[in-house]
């Protein structure tokens, strides 16, 4: 293909929808997630991460690696902030593309939806890996995308869904979501049932390449590097369910689902974004009911059965991680594609109301008010996130500096002891700060007052921010210790005898324990 065909290509591919929505999308993102590209703020996995080469093929994530390279694998949170905008850019408008989006409202507004929902927040607070997380959930948009697209576009569609998988298998969603749309559509084309099924069955020969080619490429690349699969995260256990048995996953699948849809304090956190959730499914309700009415889909027996099929599958594919990974702790991180719910539900309207015949002026506007209400409650989300994020790295700065005084001040002290430690911060000296927790509480990361959960925390604080070295003795020893009567009758910092040197070891205690 010649170099001017491409260019025609790209620039029929990229028309005014498709360039509203990348730099809508652009835009957007700059607003809402500037606070934490223009810092150094780590979150607590993010200290240890300054430098990290993301070789996570004990996770499944055998791409990572590459994706994350571009950028270094230094925690450059400018560059790696601009590198994953621009793949969420590309994201938003693969995602008009394959909606077919065209009023700019709402393409906009959709595009601003993917950009601030807060699991976005999530994700810039892990801003070491983010850009080979943006470009995991383009892939994961492209895969349904190529299937719609081209004739054959399930091969690449598969493949796109392998590479996806490869960087974070929890994008799945996604793709899967966005298929089970693109079958509803198809079922509501005025086509023959032999094209309608044909159709249907590319997303799902294009769901099989890419799980299978995934599956292969993982188990090649243990085998070379001479790795097995990690429990964590119960990675390990990835697509069996022998613990609980398929009936209780299911039960467990449902009701996670239920639960962060509606108690899960992110869809919606105040009176403006619930109304705004309302009107948006009373929209496409109506819009439904209409497309019912004018095609007389009532009269059809096979209307009943696709709708129950697909509100039942609906929430299985929305947690599928949980069937990857049945042990998985299902953080916000993970959770990005209930957005699609938003996302799709605005699409539904447009296309079905508009195109029916069935609009009322009225109905834009208030499609107009509840998108950009939403964007509007979750930038401001996002930014109250930001806001203790910074605050918890004010707070734990101030207490390591404190407490690397104490340690450097102790009778007995020598650099580069070993050093025992417990790394929780007791709750009944420290009592807690943080005013954000009615926003925050599933927001991974950023809640709380500290960054400090764990000993190795402080090791890589005290280096990476107060250029302090911390030789920590064994995990096997630390039990010991933590176990001895020495230990157990000191009191918690910032207690007088909270430090102290017993038999060449710096003890140093934080947590809160009443002696037996």
């Amino acid at each position: 293909m010649r170099t001017g065909d491409v260019w025609i290509k790209l620039k029929k591919f990229m028309d005014t929808p498709a360039r509203n929505a990348f730099f809508a999308a652009a835009i957007l993102a700059l607003l809402a997630h500037l606070p934490i590209m223009m810092s150094d703020i780590p979150n607590h996995d993010g200290l240890a991460s300054v430098y990290f080469d993301q070789n996570m093929v004990t996770s499944g994530r055998w791409f990572l690696t590459v994706a994350c390279g571009i950028s270094s694998y230094f925690t450059l949170p400018w560059l790696i902030g601009l590198l994953g905008i621009f793949y969420l850019s590309l994201a938003a408008v693969v995602l008009v593309k394959f909606l077919e989006l065209k009023r700019t409202s709402t393409v906009v507004l959709v595009s601003g939806l993917l950009v601030t929902f807060p699991a976005m927040a999530s994700v810039f607070a892990y801003v070491f890996t983010l850009d080979g997380y943006m470009l995991g959930l383009l892939l994961a948009v492209l895969a349904p995308f190529c299937v719609k697209a081209y004739k054959n576009g399930f091969v690449l569609g598969g493949v796109c869904l392998a590479f996806s998988l490869g960087i974070y298998q929890a994008y799945l969603p996604f793709a899967m979501l966005l298929s089970l749309y693109g079958v509803v559509t198809r079922l509501l084309e005025e086509r023959s049932v032999r094209e309608k099924v044909s159709g249907i069955l590319k997303y799902i020969y294009m769901g099989g390449i890419g799980v299978g080619l995934y599956y292969l490429l993982l188990q090649v690349l243990l085998f070379i590097q001479g790795k097995e699969l990690a429990s964590y995260q119960g990675i390990s256990g990835m697509g069996t369910v022998e613990k609980t048995g398929l009936i209780e996953s299911l039960k467990m699948i449902y009701s996670d689902f239920g639960a962060f849809t509606f108690r899960g304090n992110v869809l919606f956190q105040n009176p403006f974004s619930l109304i705004s959730l309302v009107v948006l499914v009373l929209l496409a309700a109506v819009a439904l009911l209409g497309l019912v009415r004018c095609r007389k889909l009532w009269k059809s027996p096979w209307f009943y059965v696709a709708s129950v099929v697909i509100l039942a599958l609906a929430p299985l594919c929305t947690s599928v991680i949980l069937i990857i990974s049945p042990d998985v702790t299902y953080h916000l991180l993970m959770r990005h594609q209930w957005v699609l719910y938003l996302i799709l539900a605005a699409a539904f309207v447009e296309k079905y109301w508009t195109r029916e015949g069935k609009a009322l002026w009225s109905a834009q506007w208030l499609l107009l008010f509840a998108l950009s209400t939403l964007v509007l409650c979750y930038t401001v989300t996002d930014q109250i996130a930001y806001s203790n994020l910074e605050k918890k790295y004010e707070k734990t700065y101030a207490l390591c500096v404190r407490l690397a005084d104490r340690m450097e001040q102790t009778p007995g002290y020598e650099k580069d002891m070993p050093v025992a430690m417990i790394g929780v911060v007791g709750d009944e000296q420290y009592p807690e700060t943080d005013v954000t927790g009615h926003v925050t509480s599933n927001m991974i990361g950023m809640g709380g007052d500290y960054l400090l959960y764990t000993r190795t925390n402080y090791q890589a604080f005290f280096k990476h921010y107060l250029g302090i070295t911390m030789e920590l003795v064994s995990d096997e020893e630390m039990l010991k210790i933590y176990d001895s009567p020495k230990y157990r009758e000191m009191g918690s910092f910032p207690a007088a005898d909270s430090v102290q040197v017993v038999d060449g070891v710096l003890y140093v205690k934080l947590e809160n324990r009443e002696v037996d």
